[in-house]
């Protein structure tokens, strides 16, 4: 006990704080002004740190540093004392107001069209020292971002979570068709019949995207459709609906605001599971006090 505390008197505690930024920045120069710190000082701090642990922790890769095992292990016990010491100190954790930081996040022109205007106004109003980084990829390469810390955080549609990852529901979702009313006749619904015979846009990355899930509920009818437009970005897709007979199956609150001359939402003429729209973290981040305020905000902007 006594050879511990001993060790515990010699050590800088501030160090650790230096390793936290770290871990989540991947980079020195982002840890340096997460820290406010310059960026030779962090770098001194991280070989204080590789002498005090006797590991690498860090090693130089493309864009910035690839943790070793031994940095991935203390991710979680380090994130986790450092939250108690924040706790003891009087939990001040983020404040929000005077904050200056850089947040990653990925999604895609859906999750984007849904979450981001309500939650700029948001942090404009009350944290403008916040700054986002947004990107899109395909489902596992948001899974691989947050799990090699370049993303603090990614809404998505996700089947399954490696055991690192978590995830929170932010709402549950359902399908609707748009389509030109023009090229059905006066007062008819859309029909199962005319919805395979018709062609399709799919909005849709590499992976499929949603629409893994409306071709799932069709295989199940023993059914499949003709997708005659594939394009990677939501915005233009209503657009190429009209003058056609071009069908397009989306999320129901991508469509919201989409009516209009040439343009007209109506149910599937199938059942389609709904879908829950999540926001994922890494464990590492348990302990961060400005992830978990953005995570409120995020889903303070969806509800």
């Amino acid at each position: 006990m006594n050879n511990i505390a001993t060790h515990l008197r010699s050590v800088d505690l501030n160090l650790l704080v230096i390793l936290e930024a770290l871990l989540a920045e991947r980079h020195l120069s982002r840890a340096a002004k997460r820290l406010h710190m310059s960026q030779p000082a962090v770098s001194h701090a991280l070989g204080r740190l590789r002498q005090l642990l006797d590991d690498p922790l860090l090693l130089r890769g493309k864009g910035g540093f690839r943790p070793t095992s031994r940095a991935l292990e203390l991710a979680r016990p380090l994130a986790e004392a450092l939250q108690s010491v924040r706790c003891v100190l009087g939990g001040a954790g983020f404040d929000a107001a005077s904050a200056q930081r850089a947040f990653r996040l990925a999604m895609s022109d859906y999750g984007a069209a849904l979450v981001l205007p309500a939650l700029l106004c948001r942090l404009r109003a009350q944290a403008p020292g916040i700054d986002l980084v947004i990107s899109s990829a395909s489902r596992p390469a948001m899974l691989a971002g947050l799990q090699d810390g370049e993303l603090d955080l990614a809404l998505g549609v996700f089947a399954q979570l490696p055991e690192q990852l978590h995830s929170e529901v932010l709402f549950e979702e359902t399908f609707s068709c748009a389509l030109d009313p023009a090229s059905l006749a006066a007062g008819e619904q859309l029909s199962l019949a005319t919805y395979l015979a018709r062609p399709h846009v799919l909005v849709a990355s590499t992976d499929g995207g949603m629409a893994a899930e409306v071709d799932a509920a069709l295989a199940k009818l023993g059914r499949t459709r003709r997708i005659a437009v594939r394009l990677p970005h939501w915005t233009v897709a209503p657009e190429l609906l009209k003058g056609t007979d071009l069908i397009l199956t989306v999320a129901q609150r991508a469509l919201q605001g989409c009516e209009q001359p040439g343009v007209m939402v109506q149910a599937p003429p199938f059942a389609i599971a709904p879908f829950s729209f999540e926001l994922v973290r890494h464990h590492r981040t348990d302990g961060d006090a400005g992830i978990a305020w953005l995570r409120a905000a995020i889903a303070a902007a969806v509800s």
